[in-house]
């Protein structure tokens, strides 16, 4: 391999690819990025974890055909020191040697055929979805996952693609979150997967920091999942992730979302937040923070008491209607639910001392957080 190529789109690619990277000791290999030359001028980087894999494409300048594998860290931290200039990289006798100006490096690796074979889904069918919103909505879900050897269909982010929308679905058992984005067209046949958690927090980074404005395609397996961008000015891929499913069915959730509340109480977010936050500060080992609401006057009391610390009192005025009621959550599980709504007030709705309450923006329907309370008997 001999190829030229600008030391900013090669630092860009290693730096989405190198991401899953790490300390492998029992399979070096995949410490290393693969660097392989495609027909039309393209260099292709590639990294896996042997779960997920990561494939990017920049434009090069070709003399030779080839590739090799090398440390994908090495790699990237050698880069980024280099100036912003064009770079020179070939491969000779599994050493990739590297000049850009006043440097003349050479790296070992290894032959190409060492390195893991990256799986290609060959259904050419594929979905697409609106990068930037996609990412949003991925937030709003993937950090109330909690990985579950037991029942690992919820260890990972619930995509449902109906023929009119997409619904992204996280829960750890004690709370659920559910966020529902239109397609701008509707698709002939419905997919429903679950996504390793791990991977949609590279997704959201890689989308974040590189694709938020691009279209992304998503194509299906049996066992696999990828998700796709292209370039801006060529249909060709810029970014591909692809990952393994989780197997399994994933649980009805809908049943256990309130159609009606017996109490419920429109509060301004950002004071919300602020008191949730306060009052956490005098919690004990559980995070129990109580909640005392009377429709009558309009108020939410919020209370927390520890014995080795003290105690914290607060209130909010609110538009309420329904029953008063007393009841304790965690406050840490309140106030990511709020973080995670872009309105300037929510709904909070509750159903008795043990029913699941809701917390929704007020004025958008496409997102939903419930979480279950502290039974306190």
């Amino acid at each position: 391999m001999k190829i030229s190529i600008l030391k900013e789109n090669l630092k860009q690619g290693l730096n989405i690819v190198e991401r899953i990277t790490g300390r492998n000791l029992t399979l070096p290999v995949l410490n290393n990025v693969l660097l392989t030359t495609d027909k039309k001028n393209f260099l292709r980087l590639s990294t896996t974890d042997l779960e997920i894999g990561i494939n990017w494409w920049g434009l090069v300048k070709i003399e030779k055909q080839g590739g090799i594998s090398v440390p994908a860290k090495l790699l990237s931290d050698f880069v980024n020191l280099l100036p912003e200039e064009k770079i020179s990289l070939e491969v000779e006798n599994k050493t990739l040697f590297i000049q850009c100006e006043k440097y003349k490096t050479k790296i070992k690796g290894q032959d190409i055929e060492e390195f893991p074979i990256i799986p290609k889904i060959e259904n050419k069918e594929f979905i697409e979805i609106d990068g930037n919103r996609f990412c949003q909505g991925l937030i709003q879900v993937v950090e109330i996952i909690s990985p579950s050897q037991v029942r690992p269909e919820i260890s990972g982010v619930f995509l449902s693609f109906q023929k009119d929308g997409i619904r992204i679905v996280g829960t750890d058992s004690f709370r659920l979150a559910e966020k529902t984005l239109p397609f701008e067209s509707k698709i002939e046949k419905e997919y429903s997967v679950i996504v390793p958690q791990k991977t949609i927090r590279e997704l959201i980074n890689i989308l974040g920091a590189n694709q938020a404005k691009k279209k992304i395609k998503i194509f299906f397996s049996p066992t696999q999942v990828l998700f796709e961008s292209s370039m801006e000015e060529l249909s060709h891929p810029q970014v591909q992730v692809v990952s393994r499913l989780i197997e399994g069915e994933y649980p009805n959730y809908q049943e256990i979302i309130p159609k009606e509340y017996e109490t419920q109480i429109i509060l301004d977010k950002k004071e919300f937040l602020n008191q949730i936050k306060t009052a956490g500060l005098f919690t004990g080992r559980i995070n129990e923070v109580k909640f005392r609401i009377d429709p009558n006057d309009g108020k939410i009391e919020i209370f927390t008491q520890t014995p080795e610390i003290g105690e914290n009192r607060s209130y909010l005025l609110g538009k309420a209607e329904g029953k008063p009621i007393e009841v304790s959550f965690n406050h840490k599980f309140i106030s990511d639910g709020l973080s995670n709504i872009q309105s300037s007030e929510v709904i909070f709705g509750l159903n008795k001392e043990s029913g699941p309450a809701v917390l929704k923006p007020v004025g958008d329907e496409s997102y939903i957080y419930v979480v279950m309370p502290i039974k306190t008997d």
